[in-house]
């Protein structure tokens, strides 16, 4: 994975030096949308009352990985909207602390750009990661 990803930034996005963060999804969003809770999960058959995102680009990788769905992964820079927390599904349940900077808002986030140049993990450990979540709900609300 890069450390530096390309980024293809809309006018709004973040000031140098603001924290930036990531929402790893397969959906089609452009510049400007905003990603809501209330809809169906990346992960499972349920509505989601979060929305989440990551300050590192290796989780919001696995996010794009693991979303259902059959359209190519994609990994949005976004803003959020409202107050977050870290994400109680990784933090100190997976990872003590919260070393993967993972969180959780119930406020949409602003879409401000499109990593276009990320790698993903290799097939050997998406079709890991994917046996070990297999039939587990991956996300408490």
């Amino acid at each position: 994975m890069t450390d530096t990803p390309r980024i293809d930034q809309a006018p709004t996005a973040p000031v140098a030096g603001a924290r930036r963060f990531y929402h790893g999804t397969r959906a089609d969003l452009r510049p400007g949308d905003l990603i809501q809770p209330g809809y169906l999960s990346n992960y499972c058959e349920r509505t989601s009352q979060w929305v989440y995102f990551s300050e590192t680009l290796n989780a919001a990788t696995w996010g794009a990985e693991l979303a259902r769905g059959t359209r190519p992964g994609r990994i949005y820079v976004v803003e959020p909207t409202g107050l977050f927390m870290d994400d109680p599904n990784l933090t100190d349940k997976k990872f003590p602390g919260n070393p993967t900077r993972s969180y959780r808002s119930r406020d949409a986030l602003l879409v401000v750009g499109e990593c276009v140049d990320w790698q993903g993990h290799p097939p050997e450990d998406i079709a890991a990661m994917k046996t070990a979540i297999a039939g587990r709900e991956p996300i408490e609300d």
